[in-house]
């Protein structure tokens, strides 16, 4: 596949430009050492202007418009100044070193546009309107509230309403995070963006598309993302009241001396341009990428993607973990965890029977019957005259007798006390339980559950040991959910949750320190925005959760959690280490510009060697 230079140009502009910023330092240092003395100072003229020309426009732009200094335009200054008394090779190496630098901050903290556009794709572009008896396809921005939609199966649900005729199971685990589908019938309320089942429905509008719940979502991804962090504004503010202290103070050593301690003005300019090449900030911008990019680097080698380096670092703060129920604590995938028979059947038989009555089912509990079967090496057929049964189930003929399977709630037939304890005490479990039945009696029950994650109970034992408080947000049932939390042993549950519900817990969490929030689905997207850090599943998450989160964990794998709270702790001790260290270092080669006569040479192979040091340092991360 070709790729145009405008492409290339756009997504790697910044290593170009280093890569030919560097490639002139060489041709420069080339022509010096080896009799072409013509050309060196020409090279490095090249080097600073392809190096340095988007800094110097940057920090130019910043003084123009916002009348303020800031650490770009420092450090072309300091290199011009390098080169003006003929130190052309330090200036050049000091620019470089800049360009690089902001190059791979681009590559890092680089985010997708695209978050909102992907959860866009959730509302269909069109509806199909009932007028009378006569179906018109409308686009959507054309509903009106009390339209009446029809919904087919297999189609996405285009507005928010109320079912008026039709009997389906809709599956609306990207809105509400439920992991089962829920049957729909005339009453119940409907949501744009889920997805319909089995069963054709009509739907009346009852909310504008603006005022729909995943129009509330997009608005509440907006909101959050427009957000910048205090961190970011602090640095922001930092550079430039350094750069102002720089300026002024390169500005006040070329002009008092001579007055004030009888220097020489040759010894004045000179002092100078080693306070700008001293206090130039490079080692101090050296001592957090490297290591920050180390870190991005040893997660991902193990599985987990930081989206950026400000997430690397945040999640080391982390003192709460909020993490989804369904398809994040759980598998997401409902199974069949047992099977009681009455009568004279066994638990094959009630197993074969219901398998045959949901062969051609899409239903998520049916698939589990199902793959339940095979495992158990179950031979079993299609069902004969397979119909639906409004508000229960299926019914179809297994062997000459027709058989039904379903709810509890509407199963015909008397339930005896012990048959209720039975299945009262599957219910407290979290499982929901399925009637296989034959005329008015029963042949047995079969209980369906969402698993937890094999790793779960271990990755929540080390976040506790850690000392962070764990949480669980769910739109599941509260009984189901205190079960599963029980089960995980997390520090509390919060269940019934809607998606801007979410966002209020996480907002409520905050008291006790920085939240990172874990989930998978749309409905988590917006506690994945608001959150100081969200985390997404990279296997089983959708686009939007994946588009909104700062760190994906690859293999869905939820122990990774721990570690990169770890990660990001010791990436920050690194990080204050490598500061402290390089301003020391400055410290004292302008102490030594002023009291130890230190020359130009010196001091640039000080802040050279300290910007060394502290890239070492960084790396270190990368075991």
């Amino acid at each position: 596949m070709r790729i145009s230079w405008n492409t290339l140009w756009s997504r790697h502009k910044g290593l170009i430009v280093t890569a030919l910023s560097l490639g002139f330092i060489i041709l420069a240092w080339y022509s010096g050492e080896y009799d072409h003395a013509e050309f060196e100072v020409p090279f490095y003229l090249v080097a600073y202007a392809i190096g340095g020309y988007q800094k110097a426009w940057e920090g130019m732009q910043t003084l123009i418009k916002e009348k303020d200094l800031d650490v770009d335009l420092l450090m072309v200054v300091a290199a011009i100044g390098a080169a003006s008394i003929g130190f052309w090779r330090d200036g050049a190496i000091l620019i470089l070193i800049f360009s690089l630098s902001g190059a791979l901050e681009g590559y890092t903290l680089e985010r997708t546009n695209d978050e909102i556009k992907s959860i866009m794709k959730l509302r269909p572009e069109e509806a199909i309107v009932l007028q009378g008896n006569v179906e018109k396809r409308v686009r959507v921005e054309e509903l009106q509230q009390g339209d009446r939609l029809l919904v087919r199966p297999g189609e996405r649900i285009a507005a928010d309403g109320i079912v008026r005729e039709g009997y389906s199971s809709v599956n609306q685990a990207s809105i509400t995070g439920e992991s089962i589908p829920i049957d729909k019938a005339a009453g119940d309320e409907v949501f744009a963006g889920t997805m319909n089942g089995q069963g054709a429905l009509v739907i009346e509008m009852t909310k504008p598309a603006e005022a729909t719940l995943l129009a509330k979502i997009i608005h509440l991804v907006q909101e959050a993302q427009s957000e910048r962090p205090p961190s970011q504004l602090f640095m922001e503010r930092f550079e430039r009241i350094y750069a102002k202290i720089v300026i002024t103070g390169a500005v006040l050593i070329s002009v008092l001396p001579p007055f004030v301690f009888g220097w020489s003005w040759s010894e004045t300019i000179y002092k100078a341009m080693i306070f700008l090449v001293v206090a130039s900030p490079c080692a101090l911008v050296s001592s957090i990428m490297p290591a920050v990019l180390s870190g991005i680097s040893n997660g991902a080698r193990n599985g987990i993607l930081f989206k950026g380096g400000a997430y690397l670092e945040t999640i080391g703060d982390v003192s709460v973990v909020a993490f989804d129920k369904t398809g994040t604590l759980t598998e997401g995938i409902p199974r069949i965890t047992q099977v009681i028979p009455y009568g004279n059947y066994t638990e094959n038989e009630v197993l074969s029977i219901a398998a045959s009555l949901e062969t051609w089912s899409e239903h998520p509990i049916a698939k589990a019957i199902i793959c339940k079967a095979k495992v158990e090496n179950l031979i079993f057929s299609t069902a004969s005259k397979l119909e639906a049964v409004p508000g229960f189930g299926v019914q179809g003929i297994v062997e000459g007798q027709e058989y039904r399977i379903g709810k509890l709630d509407l199963s015909e037939g008397e339930i005896s006390e012990e048959e209720m304890k039975a299945v009262r005490k599957l219910e407290k479990q979290g499982n929901t339980v399925i009637f296989v039945q034959v005329g008015k009696g029963r042949i047995g029950v079969l209980a369906v559950q969402d698993t937890l994650r094999p790793q779960a109970k271990e990755s929540i034992r080390k976040l506790k040991q850690m000392g962070i408080r764990v949480v669980m947000l769910t739109g599941d049932s509260s009984s189901t959910a205190q079960i599963m939390g029980e089960q995980a042993g997390v520090d509390h549950v919060y269940s019934e949750l809607l998606p801007e519900q979410k966002v209020e817990i996480i907002k409520k969490l905050e008291e006790y320190g920085k939240v990172a929030m874990v989930g998978d689905g749309v409905n988590d997207a917006p506690a994945l925005a608001v959150s100081s850090v969200g985390i997404a599943m990279g296997a089983a998450g959708t686009d939007v959760a994946l588009e909104i989160a700062n760190v994906v964990l690859m293999a869905d794998d939820i122990s990774k959690v721990s570690y990169a709270i770890a990660l990001g702790r010791r990436t920050t001790r690194v990080v204050k280490q490598n500061v402290a260290f390089a301003v020391s270092i400055m410290f004292l080669l302008i102490l030594s510009n002023f009291f130890g006569n230190i020359n130009l040479p010196l001091g640039v192979i000080g802040h050279e060697g300290s910007t060394i040091i502290v890239i070492i340092s960084g790396l270190r991360l990368l075991r």
